[in-house]
Order: C-alpha cells, then structure tokens, then sequence
C-alpha cells in the first residue's frame, strides 16, 4: 500500500509489470522512456506558472530514475540501474543496453523496462506520429547465451545497423519499437528489423536445441 501511494496509476502498472518476473528481485534494471511520468512532470510546471511550491513528492518523482528507485527498495535489489530515454529510439538502446550488460557481466540478467504514455494535451504538438499507439509497458528479463536456464522462453541474437531508410518514410512510422518487438516476439517470425531514427536493430530468432 505504501508503494501504491507513492505512484501514479500508471506508475503502478509499470512497477506491477517488472514484479510479475522473477528478475525484479536480483537482475541489474533498465528503464527505458522518452518523456518518464510527464504526467507528475506537468503538475510541477503547473504549480511554477501558479507561484505555488512544487510537491516534494512529485519533485522526486518526475526524475526518469524515480520508478527505478522505487523497484528497487521495494524488491531490495542492490544491483543498481540505467535509465534511457533516446525519442523514437528509446526502447531499441534500452534493449542494446540490457543486452550489453548481459554480455559484460556473464551469469547475471537484466530487467528492461520499457514504458511510455501520450504526452498530455497541453504538449500534443510535439508528440511524434508513432505515440499515437502509446500507452505502451514492456517488461523483458534478459539473460546471455549460454547462461540460461529452463524457464527461458525465446533466444534471440541482436545485431544493429544505420537505418536503411528515413523514419518519416517508412510505413511503420507510426507504430513504437517495442510494439514492433512485441509483434514480432508472439508472431513466431524468424527475423524482423526496427528501424529508429538513428538505427535499425535486426533480431533473429535462434533455435532451441
């Protein structure tokens, strides 16, 4: 109960979703979100526009690192985190990330967090084509090959390349990577590409033996 206080409703369905794996209670987290709680961050400027003080607790809240934060006490993992937040990109470096860590620290996971919500109307106007399918929360507990156990469910390799065409040009524009991750994760598919601003990450899926 004390937790829930703490957090928006939709703070509390992202942490909800990162207890529901195992790897919330010792995996290294990896928060990835463009805009974090924007909501919490709006309440503040709003206060400042008022002359009023700003919360304390949404002043510690607003931070990108804050739900992280949160998880952690709650869960009491020591392992420490990264926060991401890279606009369309976001949820492709948070994977590359969580996927780095894997590979340097061999035998441990990570927990990558992926969450973001549309920008309140007052920000409408800068809200990019694909958050039009936002809200969005994708939890992923990621472990390096070789050190997985029985209960993994999918092998993948990751590989990154320059993005093969523009953003704007594509048709999946409007349409969020980690959308496109999940798509591609329950479709079975062997292969598929996100392509961000800044890269395109090609996923293949690898065969159990």
């Amino acid at each position: 109960m004390m937790l829930r206080r703490r957090m928006s409703s939709f703070g509390q369905k992202i942490v909800g979703a990162a207890l529901a794996l195992p790897g919330a209670q010792q995996a290294r987290y990896v928060f990835a979100s463009r805009h974090g709680e924007f909501a919490t961050t709006l309440r503040i400027l709003e206060d400042l526009h008022n002359r009023t003080l700003p919360s304390p607790a949404d002043f510690s809240l607003s931070v990108h690192h804050a739900l992280a934060g949160l998880l952690s006490i709650q869960t009491g993992n020591k392992e420490g985190h990264t926060t991401i937040s890279a606009a369309r990109d976001t949820f492709g470096y948070g994977l590359l990330e969580a996927v780095a860590f894997c590979v340097e620290r061999p035998g441990q996971s990570a927990l990558l967090v992926a969450y973001d919500e549309p920008l309140p109307e007052l920000y409408s106007k800068f809200q990019e084509s694909d958050e039009a399918g936002l809200p969005l929360i994708v939890v992923l507990e990621i472990v390096a090959d070789g050190e997985a156990d029985a209960g993994v469910v999918s092998r993948f390799s990751l590989e990154m390349r320059p993005p093969e065409v523009s953003a704007t040009s594509r048709d999946d524009a409007a349409i969020p990577l980690g959308q496109s991750f999940l798509d591609f994760f329950l479709s079975g598919s062997a292969e598929t590409s996100l392509t961000g601003d800044t890269l395109t990450w090609v996923l293949r899926r690898v065969a159990r033996h």
